[in-house]
C-alpha cells in the first residue's frame, strides 16, 4: 500500500519499499562503550529461552490515526496519451466517486479536488496508455467536513480499547508471533472517523510473549487489569480471523468475529471469501472494516462498555478482618492499687496506644511460572498484617516478576509476615525476594 499526499502528483514509478532515514555521523568512542556494556548487561539478565522468544523481525508499527474522512475501495479505469495522463485521470475519477459513495452534494471537479488531501493505492497496474487501479481517496475533514457531516459529524467515542487481533490459520492461532496478515490489516487500518479509540500494539519486543491467542481464554481480572495498565486501556477487543482453503492455490473463505471484554464476550460474525491467495489481503481489509462497523453499533447500543470488575481490586474476606482487627486492637489493664472505688475508670487505666508505624515502599521480587502464580502471590501480600497495597510493576511469565508493596513497618517485619505464610523470604537492601 502506497499513500501519495496531496502536493506529490506522480510519485516515483518504482516499488520501492519506505525506509527511516538515520544520520550518518558515527558515534563517539564514549557511545559505543556505553552502547556495549548496555549489550553485555541486557545479555547476562536475559536467559537464552527468552531472548529467543522475542528475537528477529516482528512487529509493524501501526499507522497514525487522523480525523479526515477516507473513502476505500475506489475501482478505476483509465486510459490516456501515456501511462502518466492516464494515472492522473484515474485519480481525478477517484475523486469523483468516492464523493458520491460519501454521498456528497453535486459539485465541480476542482472543489471537489480542492477537498482531497491524499491518495492511498491499494493496488495498481500503469501500461503505456492505461491505468487500471484500487484506490482510497482522504477528504480533509475541515473542508469536507460539512458536507459530510453523517461521517464526520460528532459520535460517542469509545473508552481506549486494547486490539488483540487473532488468526487461525493452518490449524495455528497466532497474534504476534511473526508478522501475519491479520496484523498487518489492523495496523494499516485508518481509523481516523470511527467511534472505537483502538490500542494497536506493535507487536515488537515482550508483545509477543504478552499478547496470545491463549490471552482471551484468561478471566482473571487482576491479570487483566495488569496487561491493560501496561497499555494504557480500558477494556480488550478481540477481532478474530479463521481462514479456510478450500485447495492448494484455490479459493479462501474468511469467517470473521467481534469479541470483547476479559470474558471474552461475542457480538456478531460474518463470512468472507478471495478468489485465491492474492485476495486475502484485500479481504482481511474489508473484514477489519465490517468488524469496526460490528464494534461501533454495539457501542451505540450500550454493549460495548468497560466491564467494571476490572477496576475492583481484591478485598479481604469480611471474618478475616474481623479477626485481623481484633488482634490489633489496644489491650486495656488496671492500674496497680487502684480499684473502681478509688475512682478511677477503666478508660484512665487504659494502656497508651502506640503510635502508628511509618509506612515504607519496598520491592518484592516472586516467580511467576503463571498468571495463577501472579495472582496467588499478589493475594498473599495484600492479605499480610501490615500490607496497604501491593501491586505488580513488571511481569515475566516463566521468570521473576516484581511487585511494589506498601507496608507499615520496617523490611525485616515485612520479611517476617511473609515468611510466617509460607515464603521462603531473602532479605536485600529494599528489596525482598520471595518463592514457596
Amino acid at each position: 500500500m502506497h499513500v501519495w499526499a496531496k502536493g506529490t502528483l506522480f510519485p516515483p514509478m518504482t516499488n520501492a519499499s519506505s525506509s527511516l532515514t538515520v544520520s550518518s555521523r558515527r558515534p563517539g568512542p564514549a557511545a559505543v562503550l556505553l552502547g556495549v556494556a548496555a549489550m553485555v548487561g541486557l545479555a547476562a539478565l536475559a536467559t537464552p529461552q527468552l531472548w529467543a522468544q522475542i528475537e528477529g523481525d516482528r512487529g509493524i508499527v501501526p499507522l497514525a490515526s487522523t480525523s479526515d474522512i477516507q473513502v476505500n475501495g475506489i475501482e478505476v479505469n483509465t486510459t490516456g496519451s501515456d501511462g502518466q495522463e492516464a494515472r492522473f485521470k484515474g485519480w481525478e475519477l477517484a475523486a469523483r466517486e468516492a464523493w458520491k459513495k460519501a454521498n456528497g452534494p453535486d459539485m465541480p471537479d476542482g472543489t471537489i479536488q480542492s477537498m482531497v488531501s491524499a491518495i492511498v493505492v491499494e493496488r495498481e497496474q500503469i501500461g503505456p496508455r492505461r491505468y487500471i487501479a484500487t484506490l482510497s481517496v482522504v477528504f480533509d475533514r475541515s473542508r469536507a467536513g460539512q458536507y459530510l457531516g453523517g461521517i464526520a459529524g460528532g459520535q460517542k467515542h469509545s473508552a481506549p480499547m486494547l486490539v488483540i487481533p487473532v488468526l487461525y490459520s493452518g490449524g495455528t492461532a497466532q497474534v504476534f508471533e511473526v508478522k501475519g496478515p491479520w496484523q498487518k490489516a489492523w495496523a494499516e487500518y485508518r481509523a481516523g472517523t470511527s467511534s472505537i479509540d483502538y490500542v494497536r500494539p506493535v507487536g515488537a519486543g515482550g508483545d509477543s510473549l504478552l499478547l496470545t491467542a491463549g490471552q482471551p481464554g484468561r478471566r482473571s481480572r487482576a491479570w487483566w487489569r495488569n496487561v491493560l495498565d501496561q497499555f494504557g486501556a480500558s477494556d480488550v477487543l478481540i477481532p478474530e480471523a479463521r481462514l479456510e482453503r478450500q485447495w492448494p492455490g484455490g479459493p479462501v473463505r474468511g469467517t470473521f468475529t467481534a469479541r470483547y471484554g476479559p470474558d471474552n464476550t461475542f457480538l456478531g460474525s460474518f463470512t468472507l471469501s478471495a478468489n485465491d491467495e492474492a485476495g486475502v489481503p484485500k479481504m482481511l481489509a474489508e473484514g477489519v472494516a465490517r468488524l469496526d462497523q460490528l464494534y461501533g453499533t454495539a457501542l451505540a447500543e450500550g454493549r460495548l462498555k468497560p466491564d467494571t470488575s476490572l477496576n475492583v481490586r481484591p478485598q479481604l474476606d469480611p471474618g478475616l478482618a474481623a479477626l485481623i482487627a481484633a488482634g490489633q486492637a489496644p489491650t486495656t489493664a488496671a492500674t496497680p492499687g487502684a480499684t473502681p472505688s478509688d475512682g478511677v475508670s477503666p478508660a484512665a487505666s487504659a494502656t497508651p496506644t502506640a503510635a502508628p508505624a511509618e509506612t515504607h515502599t519496598f520491592t518484592v521480587q516472586f516467580a511467576s511460572p503463571d498468571a495463577t502464580a501472579v495472582d496467588a502471590a499478589l493475594g498473599a501480600v495484600r492479605t499480610a498484617p501490615g500490607v496497604r497495597g501491593a501491586s505488580t510493576t513488571s511481569l515475566a511469565m516463566g521468570g521473576t516478576s516484581v511487585m511494589r508493596v506498601t507496608y507499615e513497618g520496617e523490611l525485616g517485619t515485612l520479611a517476617d509476615a511473609l515468611r510466617a505464610r509460607g515464603f521462603k523470604v531473602s532479605v536485600g537492601t529494599g528489596a525482598l525476594s520471595i518463592k514457596r
